[in-house]
């Protein structure tokens, strides 16, 4: 996996990936689980996916600042293949390069496979404290505020941003991070779903159960375009009022909405 990933990624990748540093104990994993000599190798399908499969084309990279910040994206797809692309696009194409932490909902850990394989990868069960405690180590923090609501969106809803949580910007204000908005094209149309069976899903523990055209999630070969946008900076109290932070999240959305 190392040597595949090298010859996809070019010999430039070597030198950027021996930037990384994490706060390793002395079993090479950080207090999240994240080993960074497995998502070395690891990355080599994802890469493959970057390349051939989706065709990313990455726009405005040099937005994303150094030191912490915040990846505020739109969620789609069923399964999360944007957030491994954005995450691909911030350790190849970034200078510096950074992990992108994918927050990720509390379900997750109840799969069998990816509750041991995303912490792995960095990934981090998306609760404020685990957020709080990545932005104040200057990590790179991707979020999807839309949720459950924006990967399982039929496919007559495209492209239409669903309702976004406030955690991310009181979470923002609180800890001074910049957001960065990032706009996903193409993951809408990898599997279109046309309808979801909430009450099945249920049975099974998840929140959500979309039919996709397919018939099984696998994602078909849609190209993607990921356009990061200017960081937004914003003032003002964590703990102010709901309306108060409501603007401010407004502002983000409708960001991503019109890219």
């Amino acid at each position: 996996l190392h040597r595949w990933t090298k010859r996809l990624a070019g010999p430039a990748y070597e030198d950027k990936i021996d930037k990384l540093k994490i706060r390793a104990n002395e079993y090479g994993v950080d207090p999240f689980g994240l080993d960074l000599e497995f998502a070395k190798a690891a990355i080599a399908p994802v890469l493959w996916l970057y390349k051939h499969y989706f065709r990313v084309e990455t726009h405005g990279i040099a937005n994303v600042p150094a030191g912490r910040v915040l990846l505020i994206a739109n969620p789609s797809g069923q399964l999360p293949f944007d957030a491994a692309m954005i995450g691909c696009a911030c350790l190849i194409e970034a200078t510096p390069p950074r992990i992108a932490r994918a927050m990720f909902e509390k379900w997750v850990p109840t799969l069998p496979w990816f509750s041991s394989l995303f912490p792995k990868l960095g990934q981090v069960v998306g609760t404020p404290e685990n957020c709080r405690r990545l932005l104040k180590q200057d990590e790179t923090v991707m979020v999807f505020p839309e949720g459950v609501r924006g990967i399982s969106k039929l496919y007559a809803q495209r492209y239409q941003l669903q309702e976004f949580g406030l955690g991310f910007m009181r979470l923002a204000l609180e800890t001074d991070t910049p957001i960065v908005p990032v706009a996903v094209i193409g993951a809408e149309e990898q599997a279109p779903a046309i309808a979801d069976l909430k009450g099945v899903g249920r049975l099974f523990g998840m929140p959500s159960l979309p039919v996709v055209l397919q018939g099984v999630p696998l994602p078909l070969p849609a190209k993607y375009r990921i356009h990061f946008g200017v960081p937004m900076r914003f003032t003002g109290a964590h703990d102010e009022e709901d309306a108060e932070v409501e603007k401010k999240v407004r502002q983000v959305k409708d960001t991503i909405q019109a890219m």
